[in-house]
């Protein structure tokens, strides 16, 4: 059972995560906040699996909330959500130790699979939205390639880039030519060394280091 805080200080969108959550198998809505302050006090007081994010909430936005929820050090994972007008929070919201975000209109099976996979310890990435918020908030100059990355074999670099550009670990087989299984460990290895906590951070990492290039 994967347990969700719902963090939005619209009462209707509440109501329609939660008769989503309710009405799906394995999906338990354990509470709902309405800004950020109460986010952050009820995930303490609950520790759920998942808090689904909004960016604008009165007082305490979503960001400074996933900053101290993430901070904690526990179990819990933010997902953020946001539009297309609100690339600088939901970067900020990433840098802030979010495990994924996604659009507020996505559909249903794309928020509960996000969930699933934030669960999880996976990460939400969605290629296009990921480089175009690189592309946009990147442009300062980055740190030098090689800092950080002694620890990492040949392998494993490739593979960090290539989790730069937003491949998936099918993506990333094919063209290495590797078994799923074998890419898993080389990505499981590589956020243990970075110290990433999930595969969006490790994305924010490569751009940093500048394995990756702005487009």
């Amino acid at each position: 059972m994967t347990t969700v805080l719902i963090a939005d200080d619209q009462p209707l969108q509440r109501m329609g995560f939660r008769m989503l959550l309710e009405g799906t198998a394995g999906m338990d809505p354990v509470g709902e906040a309405g800004n950020g302050a109460e986010a952050v006090r009820m995930t303490a007081e609950l520790r759920p699996d998942v808090v689904l994010m909004d960016v604008r909430m009165p007082g305490m936005d979503g960001i400074e909330a996933t900053r101290h929820i993430t901070a904690a050090g526990d179990r819990t994972r933010v997902l953020i959500l946001t539009t297309f007008d609100l690339d600088e929070y939901v970067y900020a919201g990433l840098r802030a130790g979010a495990s994924g975000f996604l659009l507020k209109d996505a559909r249903p099976d794309e928020l509960l699979a996000g969930i699933r996979a934030v669960a999880t310890g996976d990460a939400v990435v969605a290629p296009s939205l990921t480089r175009r918020l690189m592309d946009a908030y990147t442009k300062s100059k980055p740190a030098p390639a090689g800092q950080g990355l002694e620890s990492l074999s040949e392998r494993e670099l490739e593979v960090l880039v290539a989790i730069g550009q937003g491949w998936t670990n099918t993506e990333i087989a094919q063209h290495f030519v590797l078994t799923e299984s074998t890419v898993k460990k080389h990505v499981g290895r590589v956020l243990s060394k970075i110290e990433a906590r999930d595969r969006i951070q490790a994305v924010i990492f490569a751009y940093d280091k500048g394995l990756v290039e702005p487009r």
